[in-house]
């Protein structure tokens, strides 16, 4: 019964992800793509200075297999390397998130914004705990995550870090962090939105975001410096 649900959820990620590049090489020829399926396949590209579609099928798929309606598809475009376009939708949730440098961030048309708030202990923090679960990995997630939990409000397990992002974007979540996810694909669309807010992207020990590392945390403009230090601690 699992195998065919796996089986399932590659058939549902490959099928989606061809219909969404087939659209955009037919606008966009000369344009480069990355997607999580032909990057199973054959491998993450290399993302260069030439515009790229970067693209997540399926964000949450074990969400998905479970009936969880907190999954999207997951569309970023980058320019320069350079998050450019965002555009993340929950189409059970009807809650499409867009966001173009320059030009603002918006749920449903309606513009968003970061939350203001300005205390580590009031603050809601999202992340995920992976799915490595070899010793040390475990080890070190957990530890982390048990030291944060006396630092701020509460902790949230979504299952979908495109949508983690949108939360920090539109002001449901203050604090959001995850280290080893899968690819520039769950975060190639998030990462604008949340600056299209208002909010900050950056690497968890507080350098610049790459987009290509795999390391991910994102705040409002208050919390940035209190949220790193407490990273750096774990």
């Amino acid at each position: 019964m699992m195998q065919m649900q796996v089986d399932l959820v590659t058939e549902t990620d490959k099928t989606c992800e061809d219909l969404i590049f087939h659209f955009l090489r037919k606008h966009y020829p000369d344009h480069k793509f990355i997607g999580e399926e032909t990057s199973a396949a054959h491998g993450t590209s290399e993302l260069t200075d030439h515009p790229t579609w970067i693209v997540d099928p399926l964000d949450g798929t074990t969400n998905f297999v479970h009936g969880f309606p907190f999954v999207c598809v997951s569309i970023g475009l980058t320019i320069g390397k350079v998050p450019t376009i965002g555009v993340v939708y929950n189409p059970i949730m009807n809650e499409l998130f867009t966001g173009v440098r320059g030009q603002g961030a918006f749920l449903n048309g309606s513009p968003i914004k970061a939350s203001s708030q300005t205390e580590l202990v009031k603050s809601l923090l999202v992340t995920e705990a992976g799915t490595n679960r070899d010793v040390s990995t475990v080890d070190a997630t957990t530890n982390r995550i048990n030291n944060l939990l006396f630092k701020v409000r509460s902790i949230r397990m979504c299952g979908s870090l495109a949508l983690n992002l949108c939360g920090i974007a539109c002001g449901r979540l203050d604090l959001c962090y995850e280290i080893g996810f899968g690819g520039p694909w769950d975060v190639a669309g998030g990462a604008v939105i949340v600056q299209e807010a208002g909010g900050l992207v950056f690497d968890p020990d507080g350098g610049e975001f790459d987009i290509m590392s795999r390391r991910v945390a994102a705040s409002n403009i208050h919390l940035k410096d209190a949220f790193v230090k407490e990273l750096k601690r774990n």
